[in-house]
This record gives structure tokens, C-alpha cells and sequence, in this order.
């Protein structure tokens, strides 16, 4: 079998998913690094977004929203409940616990912004204004684009 055939080399030369995995890996590095003295992590920050402009925000709709499984958002939501950065509103039929961004939330995302401008700043010049605009292209009729955060 000639080395162009192998399946193997193929999928080491064009999988798509590793390659996107990878890309992932290093933009999140770059956001989670700039956010790091805040004690943020840019997926934390997504969620503290979210219940910001939701107001009170259900898990359901925030998982939707961001593409989490609900276990994930759960430790998080804990996690943040802890620093004082969101807090759970109770909910009449207590089957699920809808929160929202407390005071500090609110104070901690505003004093994030310029370590996140310095990571989307970074995270543009590695992938050129070209590579941003497909992004959103390409995640436009995900509806990743159009969702209200």
C-alpha cells in the first residue's frame, strides 16, 4: 500500500476534527492565559455573559446556548456560586435551578474586558482578519452567530 493510501497517513494528514481540536487548544490558551490574573477561565467567562444578558438564565437554555453538557455547567455554576460571581434564584417548581450574575459577576466581567480585548486582539492576528470572517461564516448557519450573547 503506497503511503497516499494508507488510511492512517490520510487521517494524520487531513482530519478535520483534529485540526479544529488543536485550533481550539491554543485560542482557549490564549483567552485563559490573558484572563488567568482575574481568576477567569474564558469558558467561565461565556457563562457569566450569558446569565449577564439573560438576566436569570435556566441551565437548559444556557446549555443550549453554548453547547455544554449539564454536568459541565453544573460544576461551573458551582464553582462561580463559591467566588460570589453568580448566585441561584429559586424557581417555583425546583426541578431546576436558574441563576444570574451577582454584583461582583458583574464587576469581575467589566474588569476582564481589556485582558479579553488583548486576547481576541491576539487571537486575530493568529488567524488573520481572512481566518475570522470565515469563522463566522462558517458558524452562521450554526446559528452560533445569531444566538443573544
Amino acid at each position: 500500500m503506497s503511503k497516499s493510501n494508507d488510511p492512517i497517513d490520510r487521517i494524520a494528514r487531513s482530519c478535520i476534527a483534529v485540526r479544529v481540536r488543536l485550533l481550539n487548544r491554543v485560542i482557549t490558551n490564549l483567552y485563559d492565559d490573558a484572563l488567568r490574573p482575574l481568576g477567569l477561565k474564558v469558558s467561565q467567562a461565556n457563562i457569566l455573559v450569558v446569565a449577564a444578558k439573560l438576566g436569570v438564565a435556566r441551565p437548559a437554555q444556557v446549555c443550549e446556548l453554548l453547547n455544554l453538557d449539564a454536568s459541565t455547567l453544573s460544576r461551573n455554576i458551582e464553582r462561580m456560586q463559591a467566588k460570589g460571581w453568580l448566585e441561584v434564584v429559586p424557581d417555583e417548581d425546583g426541578r431546576s435551578q436558574p441563576f444570574r450574575l451577582t454584583a461582583q459577576g458583574r464587576k469581575l466581567l467589566e474588569t476582564a474586558v481589556p485582558a479579553w480585548e488583548q486576547a481576541q486582539e491576539k487571537a486575530t492576528a493568529l488567524l488573520g482578519d481572512a481566518g475570522v470572517e470565515m469563522l463566522h461564516k462558517i458558524t452562521r448557519p450554526l446559528g452560533l452567530s445569531t444566538k443573544p450573547y
